[in-house]
């Protein structure tokens, strides 16, 4: 059994990495040339104000007294500018925001895995095409694109790691430090010649990147007074900055700004997912080469933004993320970035019509260069045989597009020349998205057939090992060397067949890992006999109610993984279950205790996602109800009369009571210290550590008895969870614990109502003696049920709660009472902690549910 294991570990393990290597591997190639439009570019500098987590409408809504939020940046797109709204895409983070905004691509989600700080792939950018880029800002964000440069000509200043706090007093001194910083910068550069002469070269770029308002916004939330002040003293800011560079360099007109968001946010200040307040971004561009602002009658958006701004009569210019890259390449003349998909949007140029149009030319040649790549590659490790090229984008459908462009600019049909560039963009995008998911149904299947093989596989195993279904035949020695011979045949010529393509490792994995799978299923043929004759004996209308039963229960839980709600159906029909069984005859309290507790947890799945509205009363609430709970549980089990136990080993639960006492002072203190603009005491945060780290020790020390063992957990669970909880999710494991409980114990009743084996004293069961496994029984058709339930509460402590699928189900303030300066790689391990321990509660009670119900772990 231990290898058995060890292959399923292994096995899973290969299905769970399968995921990245199929759907998110890097969409970059390199050895592209890069292009340049041969024209003067309209700028020779460019100013970029990204404005960390800023909504669309947080910049563009006047305030209740009808006046702008930002009054300098609506002068603007009123009088000097275009304007429009950046659409970014999941996942709404800081580093894939700006990868899009300064490299023009959309970055592969597995980047989280460097908490979207370092550089997975190497990749280009408008700052390392630029001649020289200054940078001020977070330290999160401003290293990635000096990194990834190459030579000594992008430069960072970044204030500490420590300032990107959530719990500071105000997180604007962020961007005032980037304002005062970008200030004495230029007062220093008049007495430093090589820096003067520096600043007055071309394709040059100063970036500042405004970290307060997304810091404000996690910590006091979009429309909170905090957020709004932040972004006027980033209009002011602006508004300083820009008067300062036009003075600098005598007002000479060849300066072009732009001010834009890596992503939005939403209303309970959180970002990551694909909400419309996450996803548009505010787009102000001014300056040298920028189209003014366009009057228009009437436009037509799907939104209603346009009335609720006041913006109906300032014509609105929308744009992909990715599609900015470009506008700044165009602007100062730079090479657009290598590896940018973006689209260039010529609205917002204001230069000649032969200009927009080799600059679309230059971005189309620039995508197909890409394409070619991802060809050629694809190419070189498929056989000529069975390689299937990309037909609208054929060698001599390019020669024809090129033939076509360049003959309508020297025409001068200028508008003709750039809408076949827009289609040859389009086809070049598609055909980089056709190659790059070339083998993705190939590898898929393999995959798919590899899962269906194991738990084929899994599924034969345990009917051989645990039921009397099938008989034992002794193996015939030559049919099994034929099989094996057969198998090690195909897989020797599946190897061949990778190896001649030049096939990464990876693919020789995920294709020859169903051989071996398949050959174990294979050579179980006479226990599929067996199982054959055995399902075809049994009563037909029976068979297909059971069928239809666990497809519906299957289907609950599908459905569960998209609307939270079909949970709450799940659970009412457990709640039923006494009944439909006629279990509640024989143990009616019991019966009637599952029912309410089924009903009361059917509640958190209706209940809005965590974080959204935080509510520390509810988890002090929690926290009293835990010690409410453990006192008179204690009380219980000082009276019961349990020979075996020494009433000394109790001890331990009034340590574990104190600790729950002390995490929910410990929750209240800390939000209320926040709250008044404090930060996070000191104290706090130790004891918060130090119960994270005591409460796994004191949970071992507890007693081995059955409910003793698994009333510790609890506490011990609990004090944790407090910590990192903000509202009425405290309550959850409390509710779910106590479910767990009675579980355990109907389980007994439905081992009895079926006389599968006499009811064992569940108060003296002890976890430390040796299991006897001559008393192991057999499996039963009711253990299909138990195993549903299972897996149903596992889901139901996935779900219960909020949605993990979506990052910004998470509230920061979740892992407040443990840090407040942001790190994210410890609050995402803190998050999944949060995430496990409903998960620990159920495997615990199920474990608990095998054992007594004498069934083998295996």
């Amino acid at each position: 059994i231990p290898v058995f294991i060890l292959a399923g570990l292994l096995v899973h393990c290969v299905f769970l990495v399968s995921i990245f290597d199929i759907y998110f591997s890097s969409p970059l190639v390199h050895g592209m040339t890069p292009q340049q439009t041969p024209l003067p570019p309209p700028a020779k500098r460019l100013i970029l104000f990204v404005a960390d987590g800023l909504r669309a409408d947080s910049l563009y809504e006047l305030d209740s007294n009808g006046m702008p939020r930002a009054p300098y940046l609506r002068s603007i797109l009123e009088n000097n500018g275009s304007w429009g709204i950046s659409h970014t895409r999941v996942p709404t983070e800081s580093r894939p925001g700006h990868v899009a905004l300064i490299a023009g691509f959309y970055e592969d989600v597995s980047a989280v895995a460097k908490g979207w700080k370092e550089n997975p792939v190497e990749f280009d950018s408008v700052f390392n095409e630029s001649k020289y880029t200054w940078s001020w800002g977070s330290p999160d964000i401003l290293p990635m694109f000096a990194k990834g440069a190459t030579g000594d000509h992008v430069f960072t200043f970044c204030y500490a790691a420590e300032s990107e706090d959530f719990g500071a007093e105000d997180a604007a001194k962020l961007d005032i430090w980037v304002f005062d910083h970008v200030k004495s910068f230029f007062n220093s550069s008049r007495s430093n010649q090589t820096l003067f002469s520096a600043l007055n070269e071309d394709r040059v770029i100063l970036f500042l990147h405004l970290l307060g308002i997304d810091t404000n916004g996690h910590a006091h939330r979009p429309n909170s007074r905090e957020y709004q002040e932040n972004i006027k003293q980033v209009d002011e800011g602006v508004k300083e900055i820009a008067s300062l560079i036009d003075s600098f360099y005598g007002n000479d007109g060849k300066t072009a700004f732009i001010l834009t968001s890596d992503h939005g946010m939403t209303d309970w200040g959180s970002h990551g997912a694909g909400h419309p307040s996450e996803t548009l971004t505010p787009l102000i561009v001014w300056g040298a080469g920028v189209n003014y602002p366009q009057k228009v009658t009437s436009q037509f958006f799907e939104d209603n933004f346009l009335k609720e701004w006041k913006l109906e009569n300032l014509k609105r210019l929308d744009v992909n993320q990715a599609d900015i890259a470009p506008l700044m390449a165009s602007l100062i003349g730079v090479p657009f970035p290598l590896n940018s998909v973006g689209t260039l949007p010529l609205e917002y140029l204001n230069s000649s019509d032969l200009y927009k149009a080799e600059s679309m030319f230059t971005n189309a040649v620039q995508i197909l260069e890409q394409f070619k790549v991802k060809m050629s590659q694809k190419k070189e490790t498929t056989l000529s045989f069975l390689f299937t090229p990309f037909k609208p984008l054929s060698a001599s459908e390019q020669i024809n597009f090129f033939k076509k462009i360049r003959l309508y600019i020297q025409q001068q049909k200028y508008d003709e020349a750039v809408s076949l560039c827009k289609t040859l963009i389009n086809l070049a995008l598609e055909g980089l998205s056709y190659y790059h998911t070339y083998d993705r149904l190939f590898l898929g299947l393999s995959i798919a057939v590899g899962f269906v093989g194991w738990t084929t596989y899994v599924i034969l195993v345990i009917i051989k090992a645990h039921t009397n279904l099938t008989k034992t035949i002794p193996t015939n020695k030559k049919k099994s060397t034929i099989l094996f011979y057969g198998f090690a045949s195909a897989g020797m010529i599946i190897a061949f067949f990778l190896l001649i393509q030049k096939c990464p490792w990876t693919y020789y994995i995920y294709c020859l890992l169903p051989v071996p799978v398949w050959y174990a299923v294979v050579k179980e043929i006479p226990v599929i006999r067996d199982l054959a004759a055995n399902v075809l004996s049994l009563h037909f209308g029976q068979s297909i109610g059971f069928l239809l039963v666990c497809i519906l229960g299957i289907e609950i839980l599908v459905f569960s993984f998209f609307y939270r709600s079909a949970l709450t159906v799940g659970l009412l029909v457990f709640a039923g279950w006494p009944v439909i069984t006629q279990l509640w005859i024989q143990a009616k309290t019991k019966a009637l205790i599952w029912t309410f507790l089924c009903v009361l947890l059917a509640i958190f799945p209706l209940m809005p996602v965590v974080g959204r509205e935080p509510n520390i009363p509810l988890v002090i609430a929690a926290g009293l109800l835990t010690l409410l709970i453990s006192f008179f549980s204690l009380a219980s089990l000082c009276k019961s009369e349990n020979k075996y136990r020494d009433n000394e080993d109790l001890k331990v639960y009034f340590y574990q009571m104190f600790g729950v006492a002390l995490s929910t002072y410990v929750v209240g203190s800390t939000h209320n210290s926040l709250k008044i603009k404090q930060g996070l005491p000191v104290m706090n945060q130790i004891i918060s550590w130090m119960m994270l780290v005591s409460s796994p020790v004191l949970l071992l020390l507890s007693p081995t008895f059955l409910f003793e063992r698994l009333f510790s957990i609890l506490l011990s669970l609990m004090s944790t969870y407090l910590l990192l909880s903000t509202g009425y999710e405290a309550l959850f494991p409390l509710a779910l614990f106590g479910l767990m409980f009675v579980w355990i114990n109907m389980e007994q009743e439905a081992l009895q109502h079926y006389g599968l084996s006499l009811k064992p004293r569940l108060a003296v069961f002890n976890f430390t003696c040796a299991m006897d496994i001559t008393q192991f029984r057999q499996l039963h058709l009711d253990d299909v049920r138990r195993s549903f339930f299972f897996v149903f509460f596992i889901v139901t402590a996935f779900f219960g709660t909020g949605n993990i699928a979506s990052i910004n189900s998470f509230d920061p303030a979740s892992v407040y009472c443990f840090l407040t300066v942001f790190s994210p790689f410890m609050m995402g391990g803190l998050l999944l902690l949060k995430v496990a321990i409903p998960f620990v509660l159920v495997s615990c009670a199920f474990e608990a549910v095998q054992v007594t119900t004498q069934l083998s772990s295996k």
